[in-house]
């Protein structure tokens, strides 16, 4: 197929692929190989995989912190939580949370909000020094 624009005419998809314009399915050697083995696998930044199926907290921008049980999670730190409890913040002071609570249950939490992910055993909340 050939596509003009202003009177120009322009590559087809199948041009700029080194596809020959032959009819038929298109031949092994006549498709360039750009597939996934040139480029390494990204990984991602964090290793959560020792988290999964354990309780974690997670903080996000803004100052939101929830917990829940680690389901899953990818190389652009989207998580996966399950019985996920959001803590609320004073209404007073939004950089302070309270003891009140809402429950979410399962959540997909978008990897560009997150701050921190730590485990919620093993931690304990200190005074503040300053």
């Amino acid at each position: 197929y050939q596509r003009r624009v202003r009177g120009l005419p322009l590559q087809t998809n199948m041009q700029q692929r080194g596809v020959s314009s032959s009819s038929g399915p298109p031949s092994s050697s006549s498709i360039s190989s750009s597939g996934g083995s040139d480029k390494p696998k990204k990984e991602s930044i964090l290793n959560l995989n020792p988290y999964i199926g354990k309780e974690v907290i997670v903080k996000f921008n803004g100052g939101r912190q929830v917990q829940g049980i680690l389901k899953g999670y990818d190389t652009l730190v989207n998580l996966v939580l399950d019985e996920t409890v959001e803590y609320l913040r004073d209404p007073e002071d939004p950089y302070q949370i309270t003891s009140k609570t809402r429950a979410l249950g399962l959540s997909v939490c978008r990897g560009n909000a997150v701050m921190c992910v730590y485990p919620a055993e093993g931690t304990d909340e200190i005074d503040n020094l300053f």
